[in-house]
């Protein structure tokens, strides 16, 4: 990756398109939206394999989170909190948190940052 620096941040170029990422959020995405982005839909993406792979029909899964950060650190992620709000048919409290112990053990962002940001999950069911 090439990251070319801007005005007001830096610039990359991926098979999708352009990336703008700036510390100020009128030029582009701020590093910690990016990383929390990260962790959440790679999560997320891990999240709808597993549950496929149970053979539990989900339609539709939405991630809240809720991030803490240290100011007197630089300001450094300290917490992430996943909400996975998932609606699908025949859905079982058990095997959603089951799925989710697998998706943690197997989402490449989580275990990236395993150690030096705490990671939290919950969900609900709509049915």
């Amino acid at each position: 990756m090439e990251f070319k620096m801007k005005e007001k941040g830096f610039q990359t170029q991926f098979e999708y398109g352009k990336l703008d990422i700036s510390g100020d959020e009128q030029y582009g995405f701020r590093p910690y939206q990016l990383m929390v982005s990260s962790v959440a839909v790679c999560s997320g993406g891990v999240l709808r394999k597993v549950l496929a792979k149970m053979r539990i029909e989900v339609e539709d899964i939405t991630i809240h989170t809720q991030v803490i950060r240290n100011k007197e650190e630089a300001d450094r992620i300290e917490s992430i909190h996943m909400h996975f709000i998932i609606k699908g048919f025949n859905l079982s409290s058990e095997k959603i948190e089951k799925a989710l112990r697998v998706t943690e053990k197997n989402c490449s962002m989580v275990q990236s940052v395993k150690g030096s940001i705490a990671i939290t999950d919950s969900f609900e069911l709509i049915v």
